[in-house]
This record gives C-alpha cells, structure tokens and sequence, in this order.
C-alpha cells in the first residue's frame, strides 16, 4: 500500500458524492478492480495511519455501519485482531441484513473471532473502553437527517473519551455541503478514499474531521480523467503559481493603483486595514478617500498611504481618475454619504472589490447599478454568511446548510467573482470554472477587521495584474496562510487582523518565484 497523503500533500479536485461513485465503479467495471480489493485496500490504508498515529493504542471500539463504510470499518477489526489489539465491533442494525462485500468483509471479520456487538444507546450494553475508536459508521450517502438509532451510537463514540479515526467522512457530516446532519462524530483524524470530498473542507467539515489523510486506493490515475472534478481545493501552493518574478528595473507605476473608498465615522479603522493589506499585498500605490475628520490618525500609522478627504461623490472624480483598482466597503456606512459614494464608483468602469457595507447597500437596493455592469460586473463581492444571505433573501443558517449552492446563486445573480468567507471560504467565478475551496486559516480569524484586510489584499493583487479570479483566489489563500503563520508563532486567540501584515509580506517574498525573502 502507499502512504496515505496528509493534509499537507492533498490532491486538488474534489468531488461530489455521486462523482466518487462514478469513480468506484470506473474503476470496479473498467479497470476490473474488485470491489473488495478496494474495501481491503481502504481498511488497509486506515490500519497503516492507526500505526503510525496510536502506536500504543491496544483497545480499539469499531463502529460498523450497515453499508460499504461498515465495510471497511469489519476489515480493520480484522487487521487489528491480526496484529494482536484488543478489538471490538459494534454493529449499527442487524448484521444479517449486510450485502456485497461489506458483508464478506464482516464473515473474515467473524472469522477472526472480532467480538460483536449491536448498537448501543448511551450507558446501555456491555462498558466500553477505548483508547482509540474507529467511525465506520456512515459514508458518503447520507443526505437527510441522521436516523434515529445511529444517533445513539454517535452519541456513544462522542462520549467515550478516546481519540476517534473516522473512516471516509466523520458520521453525521454531508459530503457534498459540509453540513451537520444531526448528531456528528467529532474526529481527531479522517481518512478518505478514491477522491476527496468536498465536504471534508468547508461548513462543519473542518471542524469535525481533524486532521484530513487521503490514499487513492491505487486506482490507476485514468480513472481519475474520466470522471470530472467541479471543485478545487487551494492552498499556500497557489502563491508561486499566479505571481510572477519582478524585474529589477521595476517601478511603482508597474504595480498599480488601490483606491479605498470607505471609512465613515468612527470606522476609520476599516478603510486604514484594507489600505494597508493593498500596499503589504505589493501594490504600487494605496490611496484612500474618507472622511475628512480621519485624516491626522490615518497618516499617523501609514504614512505611505495617499489620504483624501471627500464630503460628496464629486470628490471621488481625481481619485478614479488615477485608480486601477476601487475598494468599496469597508467601513463605509449606509447613510447618505456611504451611499453617495458607492453610487459613484459602481458607475465608473473600473475593478471593484465589494465588501461590508457596499454589500448591504446593494442588497437593500438602495444604490442603483448600472445595466452595463449587471450584463458583465467587473467585481469581486466578498460577502459573510449573514451578507450573502441579505443578498439573495436567505437566512444565515440556510447559507450555512448549502454554501457551494449559495455561492452559485450570487454569482449567478449578481455576476463577477464571488467570494463567500468562512471556514473552507469558497470562491465561485462562474463561467464553467470549479468552485475553488480554500484550505488555510484557523479560528483565530474570527476577529473584527479580518474581512476588510482580506478585501485590501485582493485589490492589491488585481492591481499587480492578475485577473479578479485569480486575484481572489490567491488573496483568499495567502489571507489565511499568513494567519496560519501568526497563529503558529504566537497562537490562535487573540489574533488581530492587524497581525497579518508581517506575515503577509513574508509569505508573498518567500514564496513568490525569484523574490528575496523578507525583502
């Protein structure tokens, strides 16, 4: 067997339920792959990280379920009993009913005398002790609620105080929305077969999956061409791919021009964040046009920024007139002053990056939109859950129940690029392109300011040049790395946004193909 790639070296398509389906029965019918080859080699590559992760661990409670997943779950039981641990399966439904070759698998299973045990509800049944527990409860089919008597079982594998593996998805979560279907196992690992699900990433996925190991089960990689991913996963990766090596005659006219418009009273904050994220990202010039009263403070922090007192929407006319790229948002209120101005950039024909309040204004109506822009927008709109719900009517729960479906459905109404921010924040162009996921970022994240040094950062990579899709993308992406590395230097809580600007520059120089670190 291969070693299973970590979270680290995962591939990057990812799939739905029906499209890992697809993929199994290319490989079973076309490469004539034996389903149980498959199943063997699945509880083969989830005993190998067992090993390697729990070397110690000698009790081990195996939870079956009563489809393929159960399958694998009765192939580990075997391998363990094989290796000498304290085994135990317990059986979610009658283990007569079992077919194919997840019931082979519970016959070898049988045969290596695996004790067995049906389902047990909290506190009921022969006491368990575990130092590690196995979910091989359910797969990749469930849509709807979980079923009653496999929310006691959860419930048992949640309560029982060991380390839990979860084997393809941690029960209870929705491999295509990343939505909690009722009670879910909280894994502190999950492996996952063939193709990776989108699920596993964004919603509650990275909350209950831990850490994510994936083996493709030596499925030859035509399988793979066949059967087509309409998701990306991203990572830090991305970075050297989309920037390129500045030459060393360079100037800042090269670099583009960033225009924040933004920053009402008591908000300067917001518009300075996004400012400076934009000259960290390495755009040429930062301009930022607020309220008059904020400009002593603003230049106080960053002098390198070009600030710009304006009263009424003729003020933006110079600023547009240099800009290359606007940022509209952040801190810019819903008054008549903040709406004043939003009306004025939307109707310029420049690049825009939409976030906050300019995302609250379009969803109240209460700025027009020209017919032009709405036929092919030039934009990024950067909206949380609660503003991509104001955007197309919902509910923030509902958001959360279907973001790839949410995200579509802005882009679908709205156009541009949209970027819905989150765990596993989603990046939806349109057009036919995949739905891009991004992996990196932590909870430390979820702070004040965040969204608008995140908006300064895609601006800042759309004035260097890179295509607004690219541009949110990699913004997204580095957004998170660089929080990832200030959490991992000075810890999760506590993070400011502010934080991210040291690391930002880091990351972009020590990754950026030709670049001098820290330079």
């Amino acid at each position: 067997m291969t070693t299973p790639a970590t979270t680290r070296t995962l591939p990057r398509a990812l799939y739905r339920a029906e499209e890992v389906r697809a993929l199994d029965a290319c490989a079973i019918n076309e490469f004539g792959i034996p389903g149980m080859t498959l199943m063997e080699r699945a509880g083969q590559a989830a005993f190998g990280i067992i090993q390697r992760r729990w070397p110690r661990a000698q009790r081990i409670v195996v939870f079956c379920g009563g489809g393929n997943n159960g399958g694998d779950g009765y192939v580990i039981a075997s391998l363990a009993r094989r290796a000498g641990k304290d085994v135990t399966v317990v059986h979610v439904g009658p283990r007569d009913a079992l077919k194919g070759d997840a019931r082979t698998a519970m016959l070898q299973a049988e045969a290596a005398r695996v004790p067995m045990f049906d389902a047990l509800a909290p506190g009921a049944g022969p006491e368990l002790a575990a130092d590690l527990v196995v979910d091989a409860l359910l797969g990749t089919g469930i849509r709807g609620a979980v079923r009653a008597d496999y929310c006691g079982a959860i419930e048992t594998v949640n309560t029982l105080g060991a380390p839990v593996l979860a084997i393809d998805i941690p029960s209870g979560l929705c491999s295509d929305t990343g939505t909690q279907l009722g009670p879910a196992v909280r894994a502190d690992a999950t492996v996952t077969f063939i193709g990776l699900k989108r699920g596993l990433f964004t919603g509650r996925g990275p909350a209950l999956c831990g850490d994510i190991h994936f083996d493709d089960l030596m499925v030859p990689h035509d399988v793979h061409a066949r059967v087509a991913a309409g998701c990306e996963r991203l990572d830090a990766t991305l970075v050297p791919a989309l920037l390129g090596r500045r030459e060393r005659d360079a100037h800042k006219g090269r670099f583009g021009h960033v225009l924040v418009v933004g920053g009402d009273h008591g908000f300067a904050g917001a518009a300075l964040m996004a400012a400076e994220a934009a000259a960290r990202t390495g755009a040429g010039l930062v301009s930022v046009a607020t309220r008059p009263e904020h400009l002593p403070a603003l230049l106080a922090r960053r002098p390198e920024l070009m600030a710009h007192g304006v009263t009424q929407p003729a003020d933006l006319e110079p600023l547009l007139a240099r800009a290359t790229v606007v940022v509209a948002g952040p801190g810019l209120g819903t008054d008549a002053w903040g709406r004043g101005l939003l009306a004025r950039v939307l109707s310029s024909n420049l690049p825009l990056v939409l976030d906050a309040d300019a995302l609250n204004l379009l969803a109240a109506g209460a700025v027009p939109v020209a017919d032009a822009r709405r036929a092919e927008p030039r934009w990024v709109l950067t909206p949380h859950p609660g503003e991509a719900a104001r955007l197309i009517g919902l509910d923030s729960a509902a958001v959360q129940a279907d973001r790839f479906r949410v995200a579509r459905d802005v882009q679908s109404r709205l156009g541009g690029v949209v970027l819905l921010k989150g765990a596993g924040t989603l990046v939806d162009a349109g057009d036919g392109q995949p739905v891009s996921v991004v992996t990196t970022g932590n909870p430390g994240m979820a702070s004040g300011g965040m969204g608008d040094v995140l908006s300064g950062i895609i601006a800042g990579l759309a004035a260097q040049g890179l295509q607004l899709a690219d541009a949110a993308r990699l913004g997204a992406v580095v957004h998170g790395a660089a929080a990832d590395r200030c959490a991992g230097a000075h810890g999760e809580r506590g993070l400011l946004a502010t934080d991210l600007f040291c690391h930002l520059r880091e990351l972009l120089n020590d990754l950026a193909p030709g670049a001098h670190a820290h330079a």
